[in-house]
């Protein structure tokens, strides 16, 4: 299988992202190891796990045919009991199967703790993306199509900065995407 390494789709730097964020996005070590840092409570809550149709340039990052099915992980990160990050991850459901077996049974475990444990798995650049409410993963939309709840009014109409990047195992891509809240700059 062939997969696009570099993401075209995103920006390679984050214009116009605000200041006090810059150090979240760039950093490129473990998110929840340095939201754990910062916290008394870590806690990840799953709001989907499963087959599920992703964007367009998800697929294309992955090498999947647009429209077909992938495997499809969403969470919330929590620091001391408020959501800091959504968290989307996806990647062939073939990889599921083997390469990225593990994935499956994560529950409410962060991805994080398989990622930056493992020796052989090589992360991709980081890319950036403000996003706004027509993006499948703003929170507004995130929130609604997942959790089920109404549309915020004052959610919708905000930009969340999001970071992604591809992670390789045996030559098996996995796709993170980390949208940050703004309660992530409440942390220490």
């Amino acid at each position: 299988m062939t997969f696009c390494k570099s993401d075209s789709f995103w920006n390679g730097a984050a214009l116009g992202c605000p200041v006090a964020l810059r150090p979240w996005l760039h950093d490129h070590g473990s998110l929840t190891q340095r939201i754990q840092q910062r916290c008394g409570k870590f806690t990840v809550q799953p709001v989907h796990n499963g087959l599920a149709r992703i964007a367009y340039d998800e697929a294309a990052l992955l090498g999947i045919a647009p429209r077909r099915l992938a495997w499809s992980r969403e969470v919330f990160l929590y620091a001391d009991g408020q959501p800091v990050v959504f968290a989307h991850s996806t990647c062939a459901y073939e990889h599921l199967r083997g390469t990225w077996k593990t994935m499956r049974g994560l529950g409410n475990r962060s991805l994080g703790s398989l990622l930056f444990t493992h020796p052989m798995v090589i992360r991709q650049p980081l890319h950036f993306k403000a996003l706004r409410a027509h993006h499948p993963l703003h929170l507004g939309r995130a929130l609604t199509r997942q959790v089920g709840l109404k549309p915020d009014p004052q959610i919708a109409h905000e930009t969340f900065w999001a970071r992604r990047s591809l992670f390789t195992l045996h030559g098996a891509p996995l796709l993170v995407t980390e949208v940050f809240l703004p309660e992530i700059l409440q942390l220490k």
